[in-house]
């Protein structure tokens, strides 16, 4: 289990890219199994999630050339199916929540898959009964098995077939299942309360381009006309709005100026806003954002003179992955706020240690905290912890930046499933970060 050494208290300066964006990387890497064309996807980020995603369908019998660091060309001539039955793909499978993914299109083109119950983040409960409910909709069966306390799904859909469906909640990737199986479903499949993220706006935008016909993109009110074939595109991610969220937050924790390129900025939503409520400085410069830096950043009140509110929502309201950067960055503000995760049930449990490195928050209950911001006063003190998730992983190792002393982050194998050679685009900007093999 590696770490990161870090010694914080340094102003940070500089530029830094953005990522392409990771969850739609896995979305859309799922997406090329449904045409045996090739399909070239440009700025792949080179995180834990998306390398294991493309072994798995390397191994599935996916062709798959490295053409730059960061683009790639998929081709699949013909799946093993073997291979599902291996140890190898339960192994691999289980440790990797997007490979749910994979379910949709392999029912499309050939009309059977296998689902070990993936792993993922510890946040709480993660539902797969949306992917379920939608695929069974359009004439999937599921037979389930368990065998040392790992559970198997067997799928068969021997000829998909379009139906209208009202999703029971907006998940993002029980959505792209049900579309990816969908565009070549027979007839027409009307999907109400879909999730509209980015993400299935790009997806959508991709299997368009491959021969899809879909109406409604970038809304909750899908219609999809199922088509026979799709053939081959050409797509480029967009860049990773958490991972823009998360250098907003950095540099204001941090007191400094950065410049964040190429951010999508028409794609962020309410997340620069939901920063501007914490009183940071969020300027947009064409399609960078510039935050200067702040001494102090004061958090806004409701016009009746309430408490400040942050909760996360399903697009286009707050994204829940920000939230972890949020309560962190409102540790050092001036004002008080209340952070309110409506929808995982753990992903507040990090907040321990942040106290234990001097942050004045009161835990609610598992899905509230109140936090009593420092405003730069009293720094926050290095201590050692452990990462718990990639998004709390990130918001400690922003904290600890912010610190004063020496900070050791263990288990960072989360904080790389989400971010690219997070430590050395760190050092560029001059921060005192150090990886430990584990």
């Amino acid at each position: 289990m590696s770490s990161f050494e870090i010694i914080g208290g340094k102003k940070l300066t500089g530029e830094i890219i953005p990522q392409g964006a990771k969850n739609e990387a896995l979305q859309v890497i799922c997406a090329c199994l449904l045409t045996s064309d090739k399909v070239t996807i440009n700025n792949v980020p080179a995180i834990r999630d998306v390398v294991k995603l493309i072994e798995l369908l390397q191994a599935l019998g996916v062709n798959v050339h490295k053409n730059s660091p960061s683009s790639y060309t998929f081709q699949s001539l013909e799946i093993h199916y073997d291979y599902f039955l291996s140890p190898e793909f339960r192994n691999m499978a289980g440790s990797l929540r997007g490979s749910i993914m994979i379910l949709g299109p392999l029912l499309a083109r050939y009309g059977k898959g296998f689902v070990f119950i993936p792993g993922g983040d510890k946040i709480g409960r993660r539902r797969l009964d949306t992917h379920f409910f939608g695929l069974q909709k359009l004439g999937a069966s599921f037979e389930y098995s368990r065998s040392e306390q790992v559970y198997t799904v067997t799928v068969a859909a021997p000829g998909l077939k379009g139906a209208y469906m009202l999703l029971d909640e907006a998940s993002v990737t029980g959505t792209a299942n049900i579309i990816m199986a969908a565009v070549m479903a027979e007839g027409m499949t009307t999907i109400f309360n879909a999730a509209c993220e980015p993400y299935i706006f790009q997806l959508c935008t991709m299997l368009v381009n491959m021969g899809a016909i879909i109406q409604g993109i970038g809304s909750n009110l899908l219609t999809i006309s199922g088509v026979r074939v799709l053939h081959g595109c050409n797509h480029t991610l967009l860049s990773d709005m958490i991972e823009v969220g998360s250098f907003i937050g950095l540099a204001a924790m941090t007191q400094s100026e950065i410049t964040i390129k190429n951010v999508n900025y028409q794609q962020l939503g309410l997340i620069p806003d939901a920063f501007r409520r914490l009183g940071i400085i969020v300027e947009r410069k064409e399609d960078d954002i510039f935050i200067p830096s702040q001494n102090h950043y004061v958090v806004e009140s409701f016009m009746d003179g309430s408490i400040m509110t942050i909760a996360d929502a399903p697009w286009p309201g707050f994204t829940p992955d920000l939230i972890s950067i949020v309560l962190v960055v409102a540790t050092q503000a001036r004002g008080s706020v209340l952070i309110h995760q409506k929808m995982f049930e753990s992903r507040l449990f990090f907040v321990d240690k942040l106290i234990d490195m001097g942050a004045k928050i009161i835990l609610c209950d598992p899905h509230r905290a109140t936090v009593i911001g420092l405003d730069h006063q009293y720094p926050l003190r290095g201590i050692r912890m452990s990462s718990p998730d990639i998004r709390a992983g990130v918001a400690l190792l922003i904290a600890a930046l912010s610190a004063e002393g020496k900070s050791v982050i263990d288990n960072i194998e989360q904080i790389d499933r989400g971010y690219q050679i997070i430590d050395t685009r760190l050092q560029n900007l001059g921060a005192s970060i150090l990886r430990i093999p584990g």
